[in-house]
């Protein structure tokens, strides 16, 4: 598995002084996606409905909104 392209612009379009440490998407080559954000699942686990889950492998990630609006027009519709 590899990382295809970035869906959005780099951190330093978005603000970022280092563009080094910021939340970003990636596509990768089995057509998954790659988020990094700030890890919150022991904050955000008790706060999900009953339908959801978070296995033992999984963790829950914050990311922006910026972030996920500006890649909004990468994201493949298929």
């Amino acid at each position: 598995m590899k990382i295809v392209r970035r869906i959005g612009v780099p951190p330093s379009a978005r603000g970022s002084a280092s563009g080094a440490t910021c939340p970003d998407v990636f596509e990768l080559s089995d057509g998954n996606f790659a988020v990094i954000g700030t890890e919150a699942t022991a904050e955000l686990k008790k706060e999900l409905p009953a339908d959801a889950g978070v296995a033992d492998y999984e963790r829950i990630v914050i990311v922006n909104r910026e972030t996920l609006l500006r890649a909004k027009s990468d994201i493949p519709d298929a």
